[in-house]
């Protein structure tokens, strides 16, 4: 009898153990980043000046060529794309500007991690407004994404640029 209390109490601690390790198998596993940012390599080779001049600036042009409309000798003309293949290209154009504001935010791209950041995520907010305008043909909204967009440039222009500001004023 002994003996069959035994494998009883042993058979009990088997199924114990198998239970508890049955449960820790089970379990969530430890959360590890699926990127290590420290290790990331970015290719920053373009300056923020070729950045501006052939990404951002020819976006953010059509994006504003495309939007609202002009009063001039010939006759009222409103700018806005009217088929879906001209929304779409526009939509294309906006999406450009979202990345580039990424792109400005890119380490060894930043040149701080105070307002510079804030105009980069600006610049990604207002690509993001006028990409959804785009894709719902709201004129409305696509010319205030439009205004959100100059009024970012406008800010990061004077703060970290103010010699093109004076590019575009005129002269006495």
């Amino acid at each position: 009898m002994n003996a069959s209390r035994h494998i009883a109490t042993l058979t009990k601690t088997f199924l114990s153990l198998s239970l508890i390790v049955g449960i820790a198998a089970c379990s969530a596993p430890e959360e590890t980043p699926l990127v290590d940012d420290t290790a990331a390599i970015y290719n920053t080779t373009l300056t923020n000046q070729e950045l501006m001049a052939l990404i951002i600036e020819p976006a953010s042009d059509i994006l504003w060529d495309s939007g609202g409309w002009v009063l001039d000798a010939s006759g009222y003309e409103e700018l806005y794309p009217t088929t879906d293949a001209g929304w779409a290209y526009v939509r294309a154009q906006a999406a450009i500007v979202v990345e580039a504001g990424n792109m400005l935010a890119l380490p060894g791209r930043a040149e701080d991690s105070d307002a510079w950041m804030i105009y980069s995520q600006g610049l990604s907010d207002a690509g993001l407004r006028a990409m959804n305008a785009a894709a719902a043909q709201d004129e409305e909204e696509f010319f205030q994404a439009g205004a959100q967009l100059y009024s970012v440039c406008s800010a990061c222009h004077q703060a970290y640029n103010p010699d093109i500001v004076s590019r575009f004023a005129e002269s006495d």
